[in-house]
């Protein structure tokens, strides 16, 4: 009696303890059966947009959250990355609606398209009305597996000639003894060069109120503002458009020259601010607003806002990887 006794609790205990073990298996394998899988439409894209003839960059990133809402992020022609909390996606096909940034018009932009492998097409409709057509591939990695080796330094601002620049548009851009100025808002300026991975020094002087930027490889704008006392932001001084906030701000008062220093390998940037390192080695995700092309897969040229008010540049030089 004892003895049968004595059996009875190590029988439950080892049935309770397979019950448990059996339980426990089929929460993790509902787990993983309950992973979203990805669908053709997640991951980055490039856009190009037919704007009545002109072709303009835009970009796109669709992700999950969640088991089954597709999320993103969407940069225009103009302004900096947007969140779209909602990306309906169904048989190939998905549409979004956001609200207006910069556009005229007060309804909201609506984005619809069609998904086919690592290419993508649609319309979309400003919030003025207006649709137009566009066309995307995916966005490439731009990863790179080993360090660059870098090459002669390249001096673009030199005495009292602009030499190696082009206007787009009708020039108000002066030079005198190597500073490039620009008195008023008029057109950007433009390297006839391009370059893909580099190292980049640039100095500036930039008035109270007024705004500038440089772009790396004419796709990614690094925001220079009149940001002295400002919060670190995407939109300030230092700041990738719409994707990179500095980790200090460090703007000097406005009229006293600053300075940049980049390196861009890939996706890849690492930038000093006025000798402070505000960015280590982070990924820049696509494109930001006011950029020259969607070619990410392409070196670009350096471009020079000038068109958001006075600016003056100096000491621009950059060291391209060989």
């Amino acid at each position: 009696m004892n003895s049968l006794l004595q059996s009875k609790p190590r029988s439950l205990f080892r049935y309770f303890t397979v019950s448990a073990l059996a339980v426990m298996l089929a929460v993790c394998i509902s787990t993983v059966q309950a992973k979203p899988l990805a669908t053709p439409l997640e991951g980055r894209w490039d856009l190009t947009v037919d704007m009545n003839g002109k072709p303009a960059p835009s970009w796109l990133e669709v992700t999950h959250s969640g088991n089954h809402t597709l999320v993103g992020r969407f940069v225009s022609v103009s302004g900096s990355a947007r969140p779209i909390s909602e990306v309906h996606f169904q048989d190939g096909k998905f549409n979004f609606s956001i609200p207006p940034q910069w556009e005229s018009g007060e309804n909201d932009f609506s984005v619809q398209g069609t998904v086919q492998g690592d290419k993508m097409s649609g319309t979309l409709t400003t919030p003025d009305g207006k649709s137009h057509s566009w066309t995307g591939v995916r966005a490439p990695k731009l990863r790179r597996t080993s360090t660059p080796a870098w090459g002669k330094p390249i001096k673009l601002t030199e005495g009292n000639m602009i030499k190696g620049w082009h206007a787009a548009g009708t020039n108000q851009w002066t030079i005198q003894d190597g500073v490039l100025k620009s008195e008023k808002s008029g057109a950007n300026l433009i390297t006839d060069e391009k370059f893909d991975d580099f190292k980049l020094h640039v100095e500036f002087r930039i008035p109270k109120g007024s705004n500038s930027g440089v772009y790396l490889r004419g796709r990614y704008e690094v925001q220079v503002t009149d940001g002295k006392g400002m919060e670190p932001s995407y939109g300030e001084l230092g700041g990738v458009y719409g994707f990179i906030a500095p980790s200090e701000m460090v703007a000097k008062e406005p009229g006293e020259w600053q300075s940049f220093d980049v390196t861009l390998i890939g996706r890849m940037i690492t930038l000093d601010v006025n000798g402070q390192r505000v960015i280590t080695n982070q990924e820049i995700p696509g494109i930001t607003g006011g950029a020259l092309d969607s070619n990410e897969g392409e070196p670009g040229p350096l471009y020079i806002q000038g068109d958001h008010g006075p600016v003056e540049y100096r000491n621009i030089v950059i060291t391209p990887a060989k």
